[in-house]
């Protein structure tokens, strides 16, 4: 659908933003039986650079599953599980550890594939349930009270909804719009991430590996992930480094060549930097309890520890629920207290990642104290594998799930 200036039919439910959350939200709400538009700021065949979020929790995977029966087994066969990870100190490697395939027939326990995929599977998803897609429509304002909301688009067109679901991401102009803060903070250290795609005639073991003070990078913390077609690559920055000098040109070839063979040095597709942020909306919703805040519209998270992406889609799943819970609702007090327990059960998750992601800064950019405790856990590790467990875990934060998804008393 190309852009336009006319006034369209009132909708129950609106999603702002194409991406995973808000395809997921839209796919939950089809699962629900409720009909739904979703507004993507883009062309249907707009450029996504980098393999961005990679690593499909299986927890998410069931969430998809039950919207979409098959869902998970597809994005599963797009994807791949590596079964070791490795983790070094120093260029000594101090824990290592080799996990059985699934077995035949059962859900992995994740699948590692470039956003991309999962976002092309989740849209043929989304159209064999009949989700309605609305491209080239970028939403600039939203006015909510207590009967529904308008959006306006940048093109003048004006789109209404009894409820609408921001899933526009982290510069989220439904949030904006909305004069909801975000809370928290932006880490002073600085990390490069780089996509490079796997030399076939020379293929590297899929496993993880972590590297604390890798020698061959003057000390730097390395993260190297393997996912379908290529890998990711994170270094972490000492504070004198200049970010755009690593990572580009030759900056960023002779660290690279440091870690790798040559040959992936000569086949990145994609390089950017970025530093930790731990930021949660005030507020999940609006005034009027008919907008919900979902993804990166409702959290920034650091990369490591894969909760961008999987949050969001339990975000949307739970917004969905509200949603037709609050449109199923005889009265106008069940119907707000519906999409205000959303708002507190996954801000309360958000503020749970939040400190998650701080857990894990604290980790990687230790103070004297830690770093004895670091330095002490590496030399004991051959003796005593909870020490290089605790060493290989560490860096991602807790692992323990963020607090229930909902908790609706109906």
């Amino acid at each position: 659908m190309s852009p336009s200036t006319e006034d369209h039919a009132r909708r129950p439910v609106i999603v702002v933003g194409g991406g995973p959350a808000g395809m997921t939200a839209a796919l939950a709400l089809r699962a629900f039986g409720r009909p739904v538009t979703v507004l993507e700021s883009g062309a249907e065949d707009r450029p996504r650079p980098g393999s961005r979020a990679i690593f499909v929790h299986k927890a998410t995977l069931e969430i998809l599953d039950r919207l979409s029966p098959g869902l998970a087994a597809d994005l599963d066969a797009h994807g791949l599980v590596w079964q070791t990870k490795r983790t070094f100190y120093g260029g000594r490697e101090v824990f290592a550890r080799t996990y059985p395939p699934p077995p035949p027939g059962t859900l992995a326990p994740f699948t590692s594939l470039p956003q991309v995929d999962t976002e092309r599977i989740l849209l043929r998803a989304c159209r064999a349930s009949g989700v309605e897609f609305a491209w080239n429509q970028e939403v600039t304002g939203v006015s909510s009270d207590a009967d529904g909301v308008t959006l306006t688009t940048r093109a003048g067109a004006r789109w209404a909804a009894d409820y609408v679901i921001g899933a526009d991401g982290s510069r989220s102009s439904v949030r904006k719009a909305l004069g909801i803060e975000m809370e928290g903070d932006r880490s002073d250290g600085w990390y490069i991430v780089i996509d490079t795609e796997e030399d076939e005639a020379n293929p590297l073991p899929t496993e993880r590996i972590f590297h604390y003070a890798h020698p061959r990078v003057e000390g730097r913390n390395v993260l190297l992930v393997p996912f379908a077609g290529g890998w990711r690559v994170d270094l972490q920055l000492h504070d004198d480094d200049d970010p755009d000098e690593l990572s580009q040109g030759e900056g960023l070839d002779t660290w690279l060549r440091a870690i790798m063979p040559a040959s992936y040095a000569e086949r990145v597709r994609w390089a950017s930097t970025y530093q930790f942020l731990q930021m949660v909306a005030a507020d999940y919703t609006d005034a009027h309890r008919r907008v919900l805040l979902v993804g990166e519209a409702a959290h920034l998270f650091a990369p490591f520890g894969a909760r961008g992406l999987n949050s969001g889609v339990a975000d949307a799943d739970s917004a969905a629920a509200a949603i037709h819970l609050a449109l199923s609702s005889t009265t106008a007090e069940r119907a707000r207290a519906a999409v205000e327990d959303f708002s507190i059960s996954r801000r309360r998750a958000g503020l749970y990642n939040r400190d998650a992601a701080g857990t894990a800064l604290a980790h990687l950019r230790p103070g004297p104290e830690e770093r004895t405790r670091l330095e002490e856990a590496a030399a004991g590790a051959a003796e005593d594998e909870s020490l290089g467990k605790w060493l290989d875990t560490a860096p991602y934060g807790p692992v323990a799930s963020p607090p229930c998804n909902t908790i609706y008393k109906y």
